[in-house]
Formats: C-alpha cells, sequence, structure tokens
C-alpha cells in the first residue's frame, strides 16, 4: 500500500537589496582661463600679421602699376600727356661736379616772327611744365619766347641720380657687400681660385671692400643745385636778360640765384607764392597713403581740390596725377625735402 506524502515547497530566497547611495554631484568642468582671453601676444600676433599684409599688398600693387620700360610707360600716358610731350625736349644738366648729367624735359612757345622778349616759368611742389601748356602757348601768340622745365624729379626729367658712397662696418652692410660680391664673381669664385693658385684671393676681395659702392637715390635738390640748373638751361637756350615767372615753393630755391645774379633777371612775376608749398609733402612720403593717392583719380580728385585748386578735373586731372606718380612710381617730388621753408 503506497504511501503518499506531501512535501513543503520550496520558498523563494529573499534576495538582499543593496543599499542604494545618493547620487553624486558631478564635478564642474573647469573654466577657461581668462588670461588666454587677455593674452596680449594675440593681438601683437594679429598686429604683425596686419601690417606684413598691408606692407606686402602695397608692394605688389606699386610694382603692378609701375613700369621700368618707357616705351610701354609712354604709350600708356593720356593723350594730352603724350601730345605735351611730343612739343617739348631734353637738356642736359650738371647738379654737381662728382655726379653724372641730369636730364631735364623742357618746352617753348613757337613764334613766328622777331622774339624780343622771353620768358621762364619755374613750376612749384607737385606740378610740371604740362600745367603751364596753355600759358606757353599764350605767350607765343604773343611773339613772347616762353620756357618752362620740369624740376628733377618732376614731370618727364630725371627722377634718380647714381652716386658713390662709402661701404659701411655693419653686419647689414657686410652681408650684401659679401653677396654683390658673389653676384660679381660668381658662387665658387674662391674655390677655384683656391685650386688654381693655392691660396685664397685676399687682395681682390681686400680691394672690393675698400671699394666705393654704387647707390640709386632720388634726385635732392635744394637752393644750391636749382641755381645751378636755372644758370645753364638760361645759358643753353640763350634766355638772358629773362622774365622770370615763379610759382609756388620755387621761390625758395632761386631766391639766392637771383641776389647773385641780378644782371641775368629782368623781371620776377609771383604766382600763388605762400610760407609752405600748397601741396602736403608727408602724402608723397607715407609709402601705404602714396599709393592710395597717386593710384586713384578719386583720392587724387579730393586732395588737389582740398589743398590747391578746386578748378582742376577731367583729363587734365588724371594726366596730373599720373605724371606725378611718375614712371618708377614713387621718386616723383623727391626734391621737396629740400625745399620746405
Amino acid at each position: 500500500m503506497a504511501i503518499i506524502t506531501e512535501e513543503p515547497e520550496p520558498q523563494p530566497r529573499k534576495v538582499k537589496k543593496e543599499p542604494t547611495l545618493p547620487p553624486k554631484n558631478p564635478k564642474p568642468k573647469p573654466e577657461p582661463h581668462t588670461q588666454a582671453r587677455n593674452n596680449p601676444f594675440i593681438f601683437w600676433f594679429y598686429f604683425t600679421l596686419s601690417v606684413s599684409l598691408i606692407t606686402l599688398a602695397t608692394v605688389i600693387l606699386s610694382s603692378a602699376s609701375s613700369s621700368s620700360d618707357p616705351r610701354s610707360f609712354f604709350l600708356s600716358l593720356p593723350t594730352p600727356l603724350r601730345q605735351h610731350y611730343s612739343k617739348g625736349r631734353t637738356i642736359k644738366v650738371q647738379l654737381a661736379q662728382n655726379l653724372p648729367p641730369t636730364e631735364i624735359f623742357a618746352v617753348e612757345s613757337r613764334s613766328k616772327g622777331y622774339v624780343t622778349e622771353k620768358v621762364l616759368i619755374i613750376h612749384g611742389l607737385g606740378l610740371s611744365s604740362f600745367s603751364f601748356r596753355k600759358v606757353i602757348d599764350f605767350l607765343g601768340s604773343k611773339e613772347i619766347h616762353g620756357v618752362v622745365f620740369d624740376l628733377p624729379g618732376n614731370g618727364f626729367s630725371d627722377k634718380l641720380v647714381e652716386v658713390s658712397e662709402e661701404r659701411g662696418n655693419g653686419i647689414l652692410e657686410r652681408l650684401l657687400d659679401a653677396y654683390g660680391l658673389i653676384k660679381e664673381k660668381g658662387l665658387f669664385w674662391v674655390f677655384d681660385n683656391m685650386v688654381e693658385t693655392g691660396e685664397v684671393p685676399h687682395q681682390e676681395i681686400v680691394a672690393h671692400y675698400n671699394k666705393l659702392k654704387s647707390v640709386v637715390k632720388p634726385i635732392a635738390l635744394g637752393s644750391e643745385e636749382m641755381g645751378r640748373i636755372l644758370e645753364q638751361v638760361i645759358e643753353t637756350m640763350g634766355l638772358a636778360p629773362v622774365h622770370l615767372v615763379l610759382h609756388d615753393s620755387s621761390l625758395g630755391m632761386v631766391a639766392n640765384w637771383v641776389l647773385e645774379n641780378s644782371n641775368l633777371v629782368r623781371s620776377i612775376t609771383l604766382v600763388d607764392i605762400g610760407s609752405r608749398p600748397a601741396l602736403p609733402l608727408w602724402v608723397l612720403k607715407m609709402p601705404v597713403i602714396r599709393e592710395i593717392v597717386l593710384g586713384s583719380n578719386f583720392a587724387y580728385e579730393r586732395l588737389i581740390h582740398l589743398c590747391c585748386s578746386r578748378g582742376i578735373g577731367g583729363l587734365d586731372l588724371e594726366a596730373h596725377r599720373v605724371i606725378l606718380k611718375g614712371r618708377d612710381g614713387r621718386s616723383s617730388c623727391g626734391y621737396g625735402k629740400e625745399v620746405e621753408f
């Protein structure tokens, strides 16, 4: 006989609940230091970068706008300027005994009959013979021999002169001299000489450094140089005795010469003479400002109307800007350093 017994059901195991810890507050992220924002090196970095970019743009603009080829330069001139140049001539003058001759551009009236009176016009700062072309034509119609020439550094006259200077003793000057010697003799000239003769060409190197170097500089025109030019122009073109017409800053340049050579002057006429030149010279000295003013007809027109005259415009204004800019783009009016008084 089978006995049936009931077994007790197994009780489920109680899962022990792990105590829950309170949530921890997340650590706040460290804020960036304010010192990085106020770092002065960042300002100077961007400042240096900006100045470098502006300088590079100015150099590129100057190189692109200037032409060293005389033929392409004259073909790019406005029609009034080309016609004016075709009516003139060049005269060689000596600024100093140790300098090569300088070519200046001159225009004279064409009279049909006998000329009794002779007039020489000297323009002021920032102008040229082109500014007085109508005056010259009027003098020719009145049977008067009128002459106007471009001062060195202006118009179609020479703007640069080659001078000889002693070599400097600085590190930069020595490096430039060494580069010039390598450019002249060749990179392996010393080694070739050592192979041929067995010694370093010391005497030739010393002779190179002792020799005066040639440097091309803008013409600096003062009262002494202006006196020489005036005397040579009067003698070459047979103008003595002459009626002098002085405009703007030209009075300060020729005053001493007139006092010393009164026998060559018949009369003096002053036109728009002031204590200082009407055209601000600092505009032509500042590289960036100069490129902006001489590179834009609008900017140049505003400058002329503000400082000089409001009666200039159109093709005449454009011709004035182009001729003031010059063939090399930056050497015009270099004489102004010694003109101010």
